[in-house]
């Protein structure tokens, strides 16, 4: 009986053998090669689509000049939600809330006074929340977005609206 492990390819034989086993490896070579390739591709994709989004977070967030220059607004993230208080006023920093609706709050001081709240991201905008106008102490629904470098915010109440332009210090 002849053990099938001994039996050693020659001549035609071995070079068909050594044809298919070349041909079965360079198949294997050229799958792997195009699984890492597209691999690449989805990490690339990921790490760029987490870059922008990244991107537009951070340029929301931080200090506004408000059109006209009055006051600066800092918007800043809490959970999920954007918000923005009063930093600096052009009139100095010891302007009440005397406009307030609420009698109690008209003594406070703007400063510090959260006049974007509740602002949640819905494709290129920040949607859903409420702006407060000091100037004359209504709240209105708003959304921002990006436009350039600047900051639109919109207030509005039903199909009216009012947008302007904010710019970053």
């Amino acid at each position: 009986m002849v053990d099938k492990w001994s039996i050693k390819p020659n001549g035609i034989f071995a070079n068909l053998l050594s044809l298919v086993i070349w041909n079965h490896m360079e198949g294997i070579k050229t799958e792997l090669i195009a699984r890492k390739n597209k691999m690449k591709k989805v990490i690339i994709s990921l790490v760029l689509t987490m870059m922008s989004v990244a991107g537009y977070a951070q340029s929301v967030v931080g200090k506004w000049v408000t059109e006209g220059g009055d006051s600066q607004v800092e918007i800043y993230q809490s959970g999920d939600k954007l918000n923005g208080k009063i930093v600096w006023l052009k009139k100095g920093d010891g302007q009440l809330d005397v406009h307030n609706p609420d009698k109690k709050l008209q003594s406070r001081k703007l400063v510090g006074v959260n006049i974007l709240t509740g602002l949640t991201k819905k494709g290129e905008k920040w949607e859903g929340g409420k702006i407060y106008n000091p100037k004359n102490g209504k709240t209105y629904k708003c959304s921002i977005w990006l436009e350039g470098n600047n900051l639109k915010v919109r207030g509005y109440v039903a199909m009216f609206y009012e947008t302007q332009t904010w710019t970053k210090k």
